[in-house]
């Protein structure tokens, strides 16, 4: 199991700016495709001062300086630059109360309107967990229900296959039902966190350290920590919008954030203490995960692109040091292979918009943003099927069960 764990460079140890060593190691087999800037982002984020491990998921590609598909564990500090702009942009999962004969696609694509616009019903219940103090910010509230852009849908699912009944029935699910994957994050909280944070707190070198314990990382962390709840919010208003659109009704199955900075258990800190050689406590250790699933907090939805399959897996925690070993952490998806900039360049003269508006599964995609149709096609994707093969084969995941597209939401706006 062990063969897809690649340590970098020599040994996988960088020195960081205080000459600490930083274990940096990423998840590939030989199948997969991993490009040599995502490589080098992950290298360079790991020479932070007080990186302690660095970790590239099978779906790591690069970012904008730093790398997506990555987890990073510091001690003493945390980067809120690493989390990024979309600060808790997760996987949410909703199972229908649909029969198999009520799954309607042509309906279904017809009544699907008005969701790119702001949400006219009571807000009040969804927004009355959140700590809107911390948060700082009125812009939001309007884009609250709303999916986004780039990467972001909403997709109508079925189940293809279950892997493992036992698991696939713990979580009350059933194989004829239909399915609602939500990927979307705080629309717009989060850029307006990490702009209002970096105006003030960036370093000569351009990186936004900031010491565990200070003023700083306490408003930092609230504010964190309240557009993780805005996020989720967001993702059950999304999927209440979608359910009433189609006339139905359905249960949060899970919800899962894949761009966060959070302390290590207990558990975890000593795990990892042990593997780096460092007594350091647990209080010391955060994660910060830029598209990388935790694998802590139950099953995960891992999705492929539109015209893939998605998996459910569950994340094996009896495989304790397989789990340190990829740094408490999953992919997010099957990661892009070609820079959006590229993309409508290598496929317009193959792909007509029809094209890509149907997919090879037989499902259909709904986008009337031309360029994000070529942005988001498939073929700029990584295979997701590599990508989980290589999760199980590190030994950190088993498959529940593969959910198959049946209807993808992006914007109906031109």
């Amino acid at each position: 199991m062990g063969t897809v764990i690649n340590e970098v460079p020599l040994h996988g140890e960088c020195s960081n700016e205080r000459g600490s060593v930083c274990k940096v190691r990423y998840i590939s087999s030989s199948k997969n495709w991993m490009e040599s800037e995502a490589l080098q982002q992950l290298t360079k984020t790991s020479q932070l001062q007080g990186m302690r491990f660095a970790v590239g998921m099978p779906d790591l590609h690069p970012g904008r300086g730093n790398p997506i598909g990555a987890a990073f564990v510091t001690q003493g500090c945390i980067y809120p630059h690493l989390v990024g702009s979309d600060i808790g942009c997760g996987m949410g999962l909703w199972q229908l109360d649909v029969k198999p004969k009520q799954i309607k696609i042509d309906a279904w694509e017809k009544r699907l309107i008005g969701l790119d616009e702001p949400y006219q019903g009571e807000i009040s219940d969804a927004i009355a967990n959140i700590n809107l103090n911390a948060l700082g910010v009125d812009a939001g509230l309007h884009n609250l229900g709303t999916i986004g852009g780039g990467n972001h849908f909403a997709e109508f699912q079925k189940v293809e296959r279950v892997f493992c009944q036992n698991s696939f029935n713990a979580l009350a699910l059933k194989s004829q039902s239909a399915f609602l994957l939500v990927h979307s994050g705080s629309r717009g909280v989060g850029q307006s966190i990490l702009n209002s944070y970096l105006n003030g707190n960036v370093a000569e070198s351009g990186v936004s350290k900031v010491d565990i314990g200070t003023q700083q990382f306490t408003s930092y962390l609230a504010a964190h920590n309240a557009a993780l709840s805005w996020a989720e919010a967001n993702r059950r208003l999304i999927a209440k919008r979608f359910m009433d659109c189609i006339k139905t009704t359905g249960k949060q199955v899970l919800d899962v954030n894949h761009n966060t900075v959070t302390p290590l258990t207990a558990p975890q800190a000593l795990q990892l203490a042990q593997l780096l050689g460092n007594k350091a406590c647990a209080a010391e250790y955060w994660i910060h995960r830029k598209g990388a699933s935790p694998t802590h907090l139950g099953p995960v939805v891992i999705p492929g692109s539109r015209g893939s399959l998605s998996y459910l897996v569950q994340p094996l925690q009896q495989n304790s040091q397989h789990l340190v070993n990829a740094g408490f952490s999953l992919a997010h998806g099957a990661g892009r292979k070609w820079k959006r900039s590229d993309v409508r360049g290598r496929l317009e003269n193959k792909y007509k918009v029809a094209d890509l508006e149907n997919t090879p599964l037989g499902s259909r995609v709904v986008c009337k943003q031309r360029d994000l149709l070529y942005e988001e096609a498939p073929q700029a994707y990584k295979n997701i099927h590599v990508v989980i093969d290589d999760l199980v084969q590190a030994g950190v995941i088993k498959i529940i069960a593969t959910l198959k597209p049946l209807l993808t939401y992006k914007t109906r706006r031109k």
